[in-house]
């Protein structure tokens, strides 16, 4: 069945002091991360590389295919993910991969060796991506 999330998300990275003493300002990192999630923020989350869903789309929507289910969404509405599944892990991994992608743009500088990302869907239930920077 549809069905949304409120996730919560939170970045922990590890990595050499820089002279002033901090591995990333946050002043400048926080807007990064909110940034990416804000791109997610409300719209709807499909897995494009699921073999259990055929997607296509035209100017104006997307059509997900699902055994015998059709769903139209606005295109506006949806955003098309590299991923076989929508699950916190996966989504963590994706916006990992985000975050690494635009620090390395914005912050050649820094020194990181680590990132963990968490998603959480509800209390107590989180998906975690930690891998090396």
């Amino acid at each position: 069945a549809l069905h949304g999330h409120n996730y919560q998300v939170s970045v922990s990275v590890e990595g050499e002091l820089d002279s002033a003493g901090v591995v990333l300002d946050f002043i400048t990192f926080k807007p990064l991360v909110k940034k990416i999630c804000d791109e997610l923020d409300h719209r709807t989350l499909i897995q494009r590389s699921s073999p259990a869903l055929k997607v296509s789309q035209t100017k104006n929507q997307v059509e997900v295919l699902y055994k015998s289910q059709r769903i139209i969404l606005p295109k506006r509405d949806v955003i098309l993910l590299p991923l076989v599944n929508t699950s916190t892990e996966l989504l963590a991994e994706h916006i990992a991969g985000q975050i690494q992608r635009r620090v390395e743009q914005k912050f050649p500088a820094a020194r990181l060796r680590f990132m963990e990302v968490s998603v959480e869907e509800s209390h107590g239930q989180r998906g975690r991506f930690r891998g090396e920077f």
